[in-house]
């Protein structure tokens, strides 16, 4: 536990002990009957302030619209609250419900956390009331509303058939871990470094420490003895191009050799890609096109990844930009560069960063994976099946597509081809709902990958996060998407999400229940689709969800604003909201980040482009702020992260930052937002690759470390919270992935994942 984190549960209210640093109250029970509880959770004190969570359970009847009220005796003051409307009145403070936690049923709780200012001591309230009832953790003592049976109830009668002695087929055996997860091979790759070569190749998440590896050159081993440690060897003075193949060693006994390693003989492996050709709007205007953003899945079931690649026009649009576009193309392809498919999305799905975010992921655990997308009348799979008609075309005059049927697709991952259509959920309705007339809100979409049951990947597809947000996840089984919940921020005790999302999302399991929430910006959707908390920060551009204070319990979110007149951004506690730190507002904060990237203060440090400096995870000014405020890729041999930005990899220092790699040949995507067409733990061992596409787009560029690490970690693709961020990685203003347990300086050792590989 956190050492300034202090709990206390209220039964009563006839002594109260004053809370200091390092001290926990408590509160003696009455013997007064009441119909609630409350439980006061301080977690946290600084000099001057502090936070506290808490919650009310009621144990009477249900209710609909709450205030619970109490007060402080040595003048404390609520400074800032979520998940809750807070009134001061002198000591007297009032707590009243937001419309998603309106209704409390009987022994049903509602929770809200504050931050309050305080000077010397910080005493305990002695007393809270719920709606004018004192709260002493007894039940009433009216007479029950149903009256008991007659008769005592049966006991649970024995199954009239005998249970199955194994779990259905949807299930994983006891035995295994719950997550569903790819089935990879070893990624074995040689990175030319100086005068030998680097290879690394993965540790699966299923393989325990005791796992170790023989190194071959050829049918020569190069190793002398097993490598127990970091999964990587530097052989010095081995040739370029030399041929390599790695053996586990399990218990003594060699296994069988991996794939041979691909060869970056200058540091980087080029993918061949085929260039879509050009055409003209119906404006008249001119388009050729580049590589976007990709995206990596199994296709095939081979145990390696494959490149889902999407192809931009020269005249894709922002959302606020009229004008025709060149239509979307979306390729797979395999690492030696042969192109498996093409889709054709067609002339009524618009080129732009927010219309396709397309997600690749084996949602029906057969080993291989799908792509799925929103498409319309006129697109075209992989195998040259068409999705409605073939003549339809609903663009208006400005370029923008606002009405017409929209479907989301399915598609074979290996193939191409459709494996199942339906219509798009959330569905476009009446354009000015979501926030304005001409085309713009209206057509914000985000996707992703979560684990809403623990154990099996869903899909997620959005639409808006100005005004109203709707999200609907969807399920593939048995070759057919089926809907699993849909989230709309208008509907009854939604309200607190309107407004809230960013131009991106995250997924991570916030309340530690084993199942994947999504991070809708400030707003935060529970696995079972119905709103966790939002704290009310509004839209923002950038957000990292992960452990980025290790010395705390969960995970936390980094967040910056464009609200003028909330903080520019934010440092909170991400299973119930909890702001824990923020810096004052500034207008449009347009970038942010966090992570360890600094040795020098413990956890990570984080830096946005409107605020100065670089905070440590209590939000203390730690030194100089990074010349970037981009993406993130762990590429040298410790654990602390690097700075990716543009075409470059960075490492920080006080005094300035050390120039690791110059991307030669190589463009970023996506404008001013610099972002590559991909990074993450692709090939290797832990560490990340970056892809990004050459100048004229005739190859993707693969970049992997020449640094020797000693540091041993699993493959981060057998991290849960790690491959879905992979997946919804290309989702609008791209944003790097963080991992479900902390990488960085003093790190303990990772969590083994409760996976099984199909």
């Amino acid at each position: 536990m956190h050492p300034s984190r202090h709990r206390l549960i209220l039964l009563a209210a006839t002594t109260a002990a004053t809370v200091v640093a390092g001290t926990v109250g408590t509160v003696v029970a009455s013997a007064a009957a009441v119909g609630c509880r409350v439980d006061y959770q301080i977690t946290n004190q600084w000099q001057g302030g502090f936070g506290a969570n808490v919650t009310v359970t009621n144990l009477g009847d249900p209710i609909n619209g709450w205030a619970l009220t109490w007060s402080y005796a040595a003048g404390q003051q609520v400074t800032q609250a979520w998940n809750t409307a807070v009134t001061q009145s002198g000591a007297q403070v009032t707590a009243r419900n937001v419309d998603h936690n309106v209704a409390i049923a009987t022994n049903g709780s509602a929770s809200f956390g504050f931050n309050g200012s305080w000077t010397g001591s910080n005493p305990v309230p002695s007393s809270f009331a719920l709606n004018g009832t004192p709260c002493t953790g007894a039940p009433p003592t009216d007479e029950p509303t149903t009256p008991p049976p007659t008769t005592p109830p049966p006991t649970t009668p024995p199954p009239t058939t005998p249970p199955p002695t194994t779990p259905p087929p949807t299930t994983p055996p006891p035995s295994a871990g719950r997550v569903q997860m790819e089935d990879l091979d070893r990624g074995l790759v040689s990175v030319r470094s100086g005068s030998g070569n680097l290879v690394s190749w993965r540790l699966l998440g299923t393989e325990t420490s005791g796992v170790e590896f023989n190194l071959y050159r050829g049918s020569t081993r190069v190793n002398a003895s097993p490598i127990a440690g970091a999964t990587n060897y530097l052989d010095s003075g081995a040739a370029a191009g030399s041929a390599y193949t790695v053996r586990a060693v399990v218990g003594g006994a060699e296994q069988a050799a991996s794939a041979p390693a691909l060869q970056f003989a200058n540091g980087y492996l080029d993918v061949p890609l085929q260039v879509p050709a050009g055409g003209t709007t119906p404006s008249g205007e001119s388009y050729s096109y580049s590589a976007n953003d990709a995206s990596v899945g199994d296709l095939n079931g081979d145990g390696s990844y494959e490149i889902v690649l999407k192809w931009d026009p020269s005249n894709a649009k922002d959302n606020s930009q009229s004008g025709y576009t060149g239509n979307v193309y979306v390729d797979a392809y395999t690492l030696t560069g042969s192109r498996l498919w093409r889709i054709d999305l067609g002339r009524n799905i618009r080129a732009g960063a927010h219309y396709t975010q397309f997600q690749v992921y084996d949602y029906d655990g057969d080993g291989r994976a799908e792509v799925a997308m929103k498409t319309a009348d006129g697109t075209r799979s992989g195998t040259g099946q068409l999705i409605g008609s073939s003549s339809a075309d609903y663009r208006n005059s400005s370029g923008y597509v606002l009405s017409g049927p929209e479907y989301l697709t399915m598609f074979n991952g290996q193939t191409g081809a459709i494996a199942s259509t339906v219509t798009y959920d959330p569905p476009r309705g009446t354009v000015s709902s979501w926030g304005d007339s001409y085309g713009n809100r209206v057509d914000r979409f985000l996707a992703g990958t979560a684990y809403l049951d623990g154990q099996r990947p869903s899909l997620i597809m959005a639409r808006g996060y100005y005004t109203r947000a709707v999200i609907a996840a969807w399920d593939f089984r048995n070759g057919t998407l089926t809907k699993r919940w849909t989230f709309d921020s208008n509907s009854s005790g939604n309200g607190a999400a309107a407004g809230q999302g960013n131009h991106q999302l995250s997924v991570a399991d916030v309340d530690g229940d084993g199942r994947q929430e999504i991070v809708y910006g400030a707003a935060t959707i529970d696995d079972n689709g119905r709103l966790l908390h939002s704290t009310g920060n509004g839209h923002g551009d950038a957000l990292h969800v992960g452990d980025l204070d290790p010395g705390r319990t969960g995970l936390e979110v980094f967040k910056v604003d464009e609200d003028g007149s909330k903080p520019s951004s934010y440092f909170a506690d991400a299973r119930t909201g909890q702001v824990l730190w923020s810096t004052p507002a500034s207008g449009d904060n347009g970038r942010g980040v966090s992570a360890d990237i600094w040795a020098g203060s413990a956890g990570a440090e984080s830096w946005s482009s409107a605020a100065s400096g670089l905070a440590n995870t209590r939000g203390q000014n730690v030194g100089r702020k990074p010349s970037s405020a981009n993406f993130l890729a762990w590429w040298d041999g410790d654990p602390v992260r690097e700075l990716l930005d543009a075409t470059r990899i960075d490492k920080y220092g006080t005094g300035g930052e050390t120039r690791l790699l110059d991307g030669s040949g190589v463009a970023s995507n996506n404008g001013t937002k610099s972002t590559p067409a991909l990074s993450g733990d692709i090939l290797g061992d832990w560490r990340e690759e970056v892809i990004w596409r050459t100048t004229d787009s005739r190859a993707l560029r693969i970049y992997s470390t020449p640094t020797p690490t000693s540091v041993r970690i699993y493959t981060l693709m057998h991290d849960p919270q790690y491959r879905v961020a992979v997946a919804w990685q290309n989702t609008a203003y791209n944003q790097p992935p963080h991992p479900g347990f902390f990488i960085g300086n003093a790190m303990g050792a990772p969590p083994t994942p409760d996976i099984h590989l199909r």
